[in-house]
Parts: structure tokens; C-alpha cells; sequence
């Protein structure tokens, strides 16, 4: 938002400001590494086994900066089995008790792991910081971000403001009802106050589109990946009704008062301040209800639902109306953590798995032709689902996926509007 935020993506479903063309794409020059295959992690460490719809390096932190875990540390698999010789004998002069030592040693090393294991936290929390960074200037948006946005105003105490639920498809202004069919949708509020007549509308996105906010750039000049991913609150003035009912949802949800107006909206300059970065992927063990979830999303209608969550909290009664999401997601067994820049890409790090982690995301970049997008699409489709991996980049620290079937998808679920009762009972 303007007052929030007053750096420069388009809203995803409104026509943004004309703005001239900016290249979305990595730098010059193809790295230079093997291409070819893509190497399998082996186990270890931390995590166990080896999207409306998004740092390494640049915008966000400096190297070595995440949360827990971003220590430096990597998780290595040693080959081998030391203390026998070539024929399997024990070498000459070992001790009687080596063997055993060795056996309690490995059991003991394996009974720390398997717990440490089963103390992370599922999902790992999304990463809160104490400010938000200026953008780098290597980041441009093809699209202004919140190109009309303005402070949101301080309401008095007995001003009655109507909530409405705002959803369109992803891109309206471009694709029409396109991705509609589909179910991608941006959610975001819409408030009225009946005082004054005036309208709003608040919503949260990418700054740089969500390409970028989902893949890294890889630039010749650095070893780690550069990542362009940042998303902020927006609010402006008017609600653009055409927009929202054309393809999509406008509709009243909640009453509440000025005063919780502003309670709210001093709720949303914190959230806006702390929780910068956004993430695409909802990454699950299953499709299955019930089943673990890895990574939550961190995108538009997250945004919408802590909203609501607080106006809740703050006393705002909902009503009783079916509310639909979109959600993409990721399949795969237990994460593995693999380390931050500096564990994996600085000058101590692991370089075998930088280049598997680089090799990883080459084909994601920008695309030139239709030919250079095809044989992207069967490298893409190569690592995920004929080697079932995937690297996922989650609170500034990389992370390994052992994919499994269905691998993604795309849903629009119902999650209901929260109760006021139960918000406040769990408090």
C-alpha cells in the first residue's frame, strides 16, 4: 500500500498503469555447468529423508541471514565403511572393543538424528523480520506496483464500515475470464464507509510478478542464486465493481466499527512491515485430508484470511457464506533442510550441491522461443516427475522435496469465514 509500501507488480486482476516495457528474465550468458541429468540428494540431517497467484542474496538479507537453522551447517553422507580392510578384515592391532564402540557410537548418532527429526516443527513457520528493505534495483516490475494507492485514513469511533469479499481472475486485464475457467483467482477486501460514502479496497501481492517471486534469476556474475521476490499491502481508494462481478466475487461479509477499522488497520501496517516475502507453494505429504503439511503459502488470499482472522479477534461477526480459494501445491515426502547462501553457495560451501541446486532452477528462467520453452518443459519435467525433486527456497534457506505423486496441483477450496467465538476462545 502507498502508505505502507511505496515501492514499485500491477494488481493481478485489474489493468495496471501504463508503464514502458521492462525485460522479466535472468541476466546475460548461460551458467556454466553441466546440463545434462540431475543428481539425487542423498539423506541427512535436520529434516529426515532425502500459487493471486516469492534471499539469497539482494533485497532481503545479507549472506548467512534466515531463521532457524541458518547457522552454516550442512548435512554430508559419508561412503564407505572405515575400520576394515579390503578383504572385510579388521585392520591388524585393533582393539576387541573397536567394533562395538563403534556400533553404540552409530546408534547413538542415529537415535540424535531421528530425534532431532522429529522436533522440527511441521510446517516450518514462515519467517517474520524487523523492517522491510528497500528492493533492489536490479528487480523491475513489467507492471507498477500499487500504482494509485493511498494512506489509509483514520475513520471515527461510530462510522459503520461494510467488509465486502473482492475476487477476480489472475490477470483479468490481460486474459479475460481465462485463468477464471481455471480457478486461479486474486482475492482481496473491500470497505465501505457509511459516514462519508467512500470506498476502498486493500489487497496484498508480488512486487515483481510471480515469476520472479517463484524462481530465482541466475547472474553470471554470482555464485548463489539472486532472487527478486517480495510482496506488500495495497490500498487505494474505490472499489472498481465491474472488475470484481464481471468474472468473480463482490460481496458483503461483515459490519464492523470505525474504531475496529482502526485497530485493523494498524494490525495491517505491522503485517505489512514484518511479513515480506511471498511464497507460491502449499506443500503437502499428500492430497489426503489429514495429511502433513511441509511449507505453507504466503500469497493474496493468506493475506485475506488473516484479515479476516483479525477482524474476528477484534470482534467483527462474519456471515455465513461459502468462501473459495486458490491453492497450489506441491506433493512430497519429508523435507530435507540443506543450508542457507552461505552454507551452500560461499567459498567454504558445498559446491556439488550448489551446482545441483543452480541446474535445478536453469530451466525455469525467461524463455526467448517456443523451442528454448520446450526443452525447458522437458527438463522441468525430467527433475520433477521422472527423478521426483524439487528445491524449494522458504524463509531464505533452501530445501530439498522428495516428490511423490500427484506432484502439483492446482485447487479452489472452501475455507469457511472465521467465527468470532472460536477466534476469541483461541486466544
Amino acid at each position: 500500500m502507498a502508505a505502507l509500501q511505496g515501492s514499485s507488480v500491477s494488481p493481478p486482476g485489474r489493468r495496471p498503469a501504463p508503464q514502458s516495457p521492462v525485460r522479466e528474465r535472468a541476466g546475460p550468458g548461460r551458467p556454466k555447468w553441466p546440463s545434462p541429468g540431475f543428481t539425487r540428494l542423498a539423506g541427512g540431517g535436520g529434516g529426515g529423508g532425502v500459487p493471486c497467484a516469492c534471499s539469497a542474496r539482494g533485497p532481503f538479507a545479507s549472506p548467512g541471514s534466515g531463521g532457524a537453522g541458518s547457522t552454516g551447517r550442512r548435512h554430508m553422507a559419508q561412503a564407505g565403511s572405515a575400520g576394515r580392510g579390503a578383504a572385510g578384515q579388521k585392520p591388524a592391532g585393533a582393539a576387541p572393543g573397536c567394533a562395538l564402540w563403534r556400533w553404540a557410537l552409530g546408534l547413538l548418532w542415529l537415535a540424535l538424528a531421528a530425534a532431532g527429526s522429529s522436533r522440527r516443527q511441521w510446517p516450518v513457520p514462515y519467517k517474520r523480520f524487523s523492517f522491510r528493505p528497500e528492493p533492489d534495483p536490479y528487480c523491475q516490475a513489467k507492471y507498477t506496483f500499487c500504482p494509485t494507492g493511498s494512506p489509509i485514513p483514520i475513520m471515527k469511533d461510530d462510522d459503520v464500515i461494510e467488509v465486502f469479499r473482492l475476487q477476480a481472475p489472475v490477470w483479468e486485464f490481460k486474459y479475460g475470464n481465462l485463468l477464471g475457467h481455471l480457478k486461479i483467482m486474486h482475492d482481496a477486501i473491500g470497505f465501505k464507509s457509511t459516514l462519508t460514502g467512500q470506498n476502498y479496497t486493500m489487497e496484498w501481492y508480488e512486487l515483481f510478478q510471480l515469476g520472479n517471486c517463484t524462481f530465482p534469476h541466475l547472474r553470471p556474475e554470482m555464485n548463489a542464486p539472486f532472487w527478486c521476490n517480495q510482496g506488500a499491502a495495497c490500498f487505494f481508494e474505490g472499489i472498481d465493481d465491474i472488475h470484481w462481478k464481471a468474472n468473480g466475487t463482490l460481496v458483503q461479509v461483515a459490519t464492523i466499527s470505525g474504531n475496529t477499522f482502526n485497530k485493523m488497520a494498524k494490525w495491517v501496517k505491522w503485517d505489512n512491515e514484518t511479513g515480506i516475502y511471498y511464497e507460491t507453494w502449499t506443500v503437502q505429504a499428500s492430497p489426503e485430508k489429514g495429511a502433513e503439511t511441509w511449507f505453507e503459502s504466503y500469497d493474496c488470499s493468506k493475506f485475506v484470511l488473516r484479515t479476516y482472522n483479525k477482524l474476528a479477534e477484534l470482534g467483527a461477526e462474519f456471515k455465513k457464506i461459502e468462501t473459495n480459494y486458490t491453492r497450489i501445491f506441491l506433493y512430497s515426502g519429508e523435507p530435507t533442510y540443506l543450508g542457507n547462501e552461505t552454507s551452500i553457495f560461499g567459498p567454504t560451501g558445498n559446491q556439488t550441491l550448489a551446482l545441483a541446486v543452480k541446474r535445478f532452477y536453469y530451466p525455469f528462467k525467461p524463455h526467448s522461443s517456443t523451442k528454448e520453452f520446450l526443452f525447458s518443459f522437458l527438463q522441468i519435467f525430467d527433475a520433477v516427475i521422472i527423478h521426483r525433486q524439487f528445491y524449494l527456497f522458504y524463509n531464505f534457506e533452501y530445501w530439498f522435496l522428495p516428490m511423490k505423486f500427484p506432484f502439483i496441483k492446482i485447487t479452489y477450496e472452501e475455507i469457511p469465514l472465521p467465527n468470532r467465538n472460536d477466534t476469541l476462545s483461541g486466544l
